[in-house]
């Protein structure tokens, strides 16, 4: 299953973002600190490529720390790109934002030059709540659903640093697979996109095999790594009740239970993907890609 949203406002979030970064010193990309590679947008970096970049790995506190460090350190190798690890509702995150932009950027800063600033992120990576944390004032709405934000707005930080926050936005076409089920499992893609037992199923297959120990902790169950993805869900749902009638397994709301489990981090701190990971899924979809390509353009040659 190919996992894909991009409803009618994210057309003309790509159109705001294009309209403005023309005038903006620092772009902030908002990934999901628990699927950093996966929740990093490239039509974003296609539309403000030229533009220094500060990547925020939102959600820190409840993704592995081990293996947020390996993305800081691959995010902080990039040209033109600095990394930071945060929480949204950190009191600090303003000092540390304004300080990383200054580094980015520093002919800005004063009245005379604003540091104009652009924040954008998938959906539902916490960049609402990061932005309520900067200011102390509710200016975004929150929740636990994707594409909550619609419309664009200018935020002042200070008098010399302006804020535009942009709606969440998806990309098109998202050719990386397994990113289409990170997503979707994080609930950065509408729920009318996706089955929630394939997806769970997925999620669990990554579980499984680097957070066994948490599984089995949560569950009450053992030998979590031995098991077979579609034995572990309906474990689970044994083990939480969702039952139907003659003792089957209600796997559509074991499937609710698996992903409620992640997205409220009470499994533990996870995080999905590693860069090496993360690389490998991009190459094979790129190969994938290629040989879409081939075909297409095989079909479209004139018969000798």
């Amino acid at each position: 299953m190919s996992i894909q949203w991009f409803p009618g406002h994210m057309h003309l979030t790509r159109k705001a973002i294009a309209e403005r970064v023309k005038e903006i010193d620092v772009v902030i990309e908002v990934l999901d600190a628990r699927l950093p590679g996966s929740s990093a947008n490239p039509l974003l970096a296609e539309l403000t490529g030229h533009k220094p970049t500060l990547k925020i790995l939102n959600k820190q506190d409840v993704a592995d720390p081990a293996r947020s460090a390996l993305w800081l350190a691959h995010y902080n190798a990039l040209p033109g790109t600095q990394a930071l690890g945060l929480q949204a509702t950190d009191g600090l995150a303003t000092g540390r934002l304004a300080q990383a932009c200054q580094t980015l950027s520093p002919g800005r800063g004063g009245l005379a030059k604003p540091m104009r600033v652009l924040i954008c992120g998938v959906p539902n990576v916490g960049k609402s709540t990061l932005i309520n944390s900067l200011t102390h004032k509710r200016h975004a709405k929150t929740g636990d659903e994707a594409g909550i934000t619609k419309l664009e707005q200018r935020i002042t930080l200070a008098d010399d640093f302006y804020l535009w926050d942009t709606p969440g936005m998806l990309w098109p076409r998202i050719s990386v697979a397994q990113s289409g089920f990170l997503l979707a499992a994080s609930g950065a893609v509408g729920r009318n996109a996706y089955d929630e037992e394939e997806v769970a199923l997925e999620l669990l297959a990554i579980l499984r095999q680097a957070y066994a120990p948490l599984l089995e902790a949560r569950f009450k169950f053992a030998n979590a790594a031995q098991m077979q993805d579609e034995e572990l869900l309906e474990a689970i749902g044994r083990q939480r009740g969702a039952l139907l009638g003659k003792g089957k397994i209600n796997l559509q709301k074991a499937a609710e239970i698996v992903m409620g489990e992640f997205r409220s981090a009470t499994l533990g701190r996870i995080t999905l993907e590693t860069p090496a990971q993360f690389a490998q899924w991009q190459a094979a979809a790129a190969l994938l890609e290629a040989e879409r390509a081939a075909k297409k353009a095989a079909r479209k040659k004139p018969d000798s």
